[in-house]
């Protein structure tokens, strides 16, 4: 099952059982005519709850929707100035233009290979990526004898290879970052606590009671679980994808 069917199935399903939870408590628990009326206490409640609940909401779409930007803008950076170091190339002397490509693939390869599903699973990604960057400085360095032209050239490179060592620690901090768990408390505790004040309204139909309590029980799923998605910018259904890297290199 693909994860948008899975999570249109958790929504239904908590749908679901909101539906079940009105339509017992209407038969086990129903209305006393002789009440009097809770509407405006509940209504004021439940009012300031949806408020508080809607700012925590928002609070986490702002930040793991930056954060799925930012993971995105500092792949395609990556991606690009590597590129770029992969064409620059072609000016310098052969013996530099041989290792700089090389290494080059060699890094796009290790990127999308072994980085990739670490990032995924919010591992450390380990040295070897900087080792690399290390080797690709090393290697743009032309002799003495070099040409102004491929002089000109190297200092090219080594101006790509700055812009791809920035992207590249974005996009390392880009995967160790996660919602925090205070936010993820307050998701699920408000959700469930804004769907119970509900239940304090009393109204009488019950086909109507069962819609409200549905609608927004579904809402509130969805929105959670698109927050959980984009919680995960490097392996989530909503993440960024190795299609950066694989557009200029074979990996």
């Amino acid at each position: 099952m693909s994860p948008a069917m899975q999570a249109l199935a958790i929504t239904l399903a908590v749908a679901l059982v909101a539906a079940a939870t009105v339509v017992a408590k209407h038969r086990f628990f129903p209305p006393d005519p002789d009440d009097e009326p809770r509407e405006d206490v509940a209504e004021y409640i439940s009012m300031m709850v949806g408020v508080l609940y809607a700012l925590v909401l928002g609070l986490a779409l702002v930040s793991v929707w930056e954060t799925s930007d930012n993971a995105s803008s500092h792949v395609q950076a990556e991606a690009g100035a590597l590129h770029q170091t992969y064409l620059v190339a072609d000016a310098l002397p052969p013996d530099e233009r041989s290792r700089v490509r090389a290494i080059s693939e060699q890094y796009a390869r290790h990127v999308v290979d072994n980085e990739w599903p670490r990032m995924a699973a919010r591992d450390d990604l380990g040295s070897e990526g900087w080792t690399m960057l290390d080797q690709l400085r090393a290697a743009a360095r032309v002799p003495a004898t070099a040409t102004p032209a491929q002089q000109m050239a190297a200092q090219e490179l080594l101006s790509q290879l700055g812009t791809l060592d920035e992207a590249r620690r974005g996009r390392e901090g880009d995967a160790q970052s996660s919602l925090s768990p205070v936010l993820w408390l307050g998701l699920i505790l408000g959700g469930v606590l804004t769907v119970a004040f509900m239940f304090l309204f009393g109204i009488q139909r019950n086909l109507t009671h069962i819609v409200m309590v549905m609608g927004l029980a579904a809402l509130i799923t969805f929105l959670v679980l698109l927050i959980h998605e984009l919680d995960a910018p490097f392996g989530g259904y909503l993440g960024t994808d190795t299609s950066a890297f694989s557009r200029y290199f074979k990996v």
